[in-house]
Order: structure tokens, then C-alpha cells, then sequence
């Protein structure tokens, strides 16, 4: 090889050992590269404005949809499964004008894992959970085939989104998986201790207001502080893009950040409400619904009164959910 030859060679490895990095630098650490995810906290009204964002996000009513149901359950008490009717469970999404969608279920792992019963998703712009019991989904569809393709529908851009149970199997760490009961945050069974990972680094709780689940995800985040916590309101939700998000619908958001200063009075959590955006890789509030960026001073950044915290009311709720 001539030296001029090596010279061109050395310089084409640094420059893709470059691309490399600045890839590695810029790719998101929380949500997906591409595509987008809306978290839901549960009880979502008919005239909520996040089914439009959702089907707006896929690319309007003519994209193609998939709602997986099989967080409402796969087996009665008595061992027999639970059937759902596609006619049924698509009906309502028909009724908001849209024009491709499949139902997705089975409680067979092994199933889940084949071809034929994922192909839907490598068509799909957007895929829905339903609520119910995360760990269904979990039994259903982890390290199967099927999960890699919801991934995948992310890769291309699409999005994914779920309400109450759907929301929480968005999640890294899966609270309130265990399979006794919704009241365990961590569950000690080890198959139920992870979600799908759409929003990694995270725990997701849902309707913390209505069942004053405000405080739930405080432990979680004492035994892993490397986690995000989010607890989300009902009809509220986060829409996630790369590493930041944006509160949209009804109520509030509780962020769990363990990396801000905290006083002994104050709760371990800050609160967000429709239109804040939070930046999830720098832990800081980019923008409030009001349209005021945060200025300077205070802890973790400022942006949050009361080094970085918002006081709590009397009875035990953030004062700032009243704002």
C-alpha cells in the first residue's frame, strides 16, 4: 500500500470513528432515537384531546393501528382464557374515523414468539395498550418476537402509547407488577420486575390522584436511585421524543429525581403540569405550559422554587397541583 493510500485509509477510520462517537454522544439515553411515545395515567375521557395527539402522531386516521388489549387479563380465576372480540375492542377506535385496525392478543408466549402473530407490527405506524394488569403483558409478550417488533415500530418513527397499565409497561423497572395485587410497588417475583423498556432508566406509576398514589414511587427511587421516577394523573399524559417530554390533558405529573437537593420538610418529587417540558438527560424543566423558560439560581438548575422542589400542601398534595 502506497503511503498515500494508508494516509486516505487512516483518515476514513478516524472519520468513521468519529461518526461513531458523536453518534453515541447525541442518541437519547431515556426515550427512542425515533419515533414518539404517549404515556397515559388512566382514565382517559372520550373527548380526551390525547387520542387525537395519538392518532395525529401516527400519521392520521388512514395509518395503520394495533391495540393489544392483554393487559385486561389472559386467564379467569379458574385457569380458563379470556377472549376478546376484535369487533368489540376496535369499535371505539373506528368511531374516531380511523381506517386500518387489528386487534393483537394472545396468552401464549410461544405464539408471540412466531412470525405469523407478529407480522401485524411490521406493517404497524402505532401500536395501543389497553389497561388492566402490566404483568399480563409481561406473561404475554417478554423476550418474545413480538416485543422486538414493537420496538421496531419505534425504529421506524412510529408511535407508541397505552393508558394506566399500558403506561406503566412503557416503563424499565415494572411498579406494582406483582401478580397478588396492584398495592406491591416491587414485586419480588423476578419474571415481573421489568417492562418493555420504550422509556428506558424509568419507573411509571398511573392515577396518582384519584387512588393518592403521590407518594408510592418514593421508595422505588430510595432503592434505585439510578431510575426516573413518573407518576402520572388521570387523562394526563407524557408525549416523549428522544430525552425530553411534554405534559399534556388534565391534572399533573410527579417527577422522582433523585439527582436534585431536596430539604427535610419537602417531598422527594417536583411537579409538572400540561404543556411543562422536561428534559429527562439534564434533569431540568426546558420550558413551563405558560410559555416562561426558567431563569437561573435555586437548586438542580433553577428551575423549581424551594431548591428544587415545590412544597406540599396540608393534607399531603403538592401545593404546585393546585397551580
Amino acid at each position: 500500500m502506497s503511503r498515500r493510500s494508508a494516509s486516505v485509509a487512516i483518515v476514513l477510520v478516524m472519520s468513521l470513528v468519529a461518526a461513531g462517537l458523536a453518534a453515541r454522544q447525541t442518541a437519547p439515553e431515556y426515550g427512542p432515537a425515533k419515533g414518539t411515545l404517549i404515556i397515559v395515567g388512566g382514565n382517559m375521557a372520550q373527548t380526551s384531546p390525547l387520542y387525537d395527539k395519538f392518532i395525529q402522531l401516527a400519521g392520521g386516521p388512514e395509518a395503520k393501528f394495533v391495540i393489544v388489549p392483554t393487559a385486561g387479563g389472559n386467564r379467569r380465576p379458574d385457569g380458563t382464557l379470556i377472549e376478546y372480540k376484535e369487533e368489540t375492542l376496535i369499535a371505539p377506535w373506528l368511531a374516531r374515523g380511523l381506517k386500518h385496525v387489528r386487534m393483537l392478543h394472545t396468552a401464549d408466549p410461544k405464539v408471540a414468539d412466531t412470525e405469523a402473530f407478529a407480522a401485524p407490527l411490521r406493517e404497524a405506524n402505532a401500536v395501543w395498550f389497553d389497561g388492566g394488569r402490566q404483568w399480563n403483558l409481561v406473561d404475554s409478550y417478554a423476550n418474545t418476537l413480538t416485543e422486538r417488533e414493537f420496538h421496531k415500530v419505534l425504529e421506524r418513527g412510529g408511535v407508541i402509547g397505552g393508558s394506566s397499565a399500558g403506561a406503566t409497561i412503557q416503563g424499565d423497572y415494572l411498579v406494582r407488577g406483582d401478580t397478588s395485587g396492584p398495592n406491591v410497588m416491587m414485586t419480588a417475583e423476578p419474571n415481573h420486575q421489568h417492562g418493555f423498556a420504550f422509556l428506558r432508566r424509568s419507573a411509571i406509576d398511573q392515577h396518582i390522584n384519584a387512588r393518592n398514589r403521590w407518594d408510592d414511587l418514593i421508595p422505588v427511587i430510595k432503592k434505585y436511585p439510578n431510575l426516573l421516577g413518573l407518576g402520572l394523573s388521570e387523562d394526563t399524559a407524557i408525549v416523549v421524543t428522544g430525552d425530553t417530554f411534554e405534559v399534556m390533558g388534565a391534572w399533573k405529573v410527579a417527577v422522582h429525581d433523585n439527582t436534585r437537593v431536596y430539604q427535610p420538610w419537602e417531598k422527594p418529587y417536583f411537579v409538572l403540569s400540561a404543556g411543562d417540558v422536561y428534559n429527562m438527560k439534564t434533569r431540568r424543566i426546558e420550558k413551563y405550559g405558560t410559555g416562561v423558560r426558567p431563569g437561573r439560581g435555586g437548586g438542580g438548575g433553577g428551575d423549581i422554587p424551594a431548591f428544587g422542589v415545590r412544597t406540599t400542601s396540608p393534607v399531603g398534595t403538592p401545593a404546585s397541583a393546585r397551580r
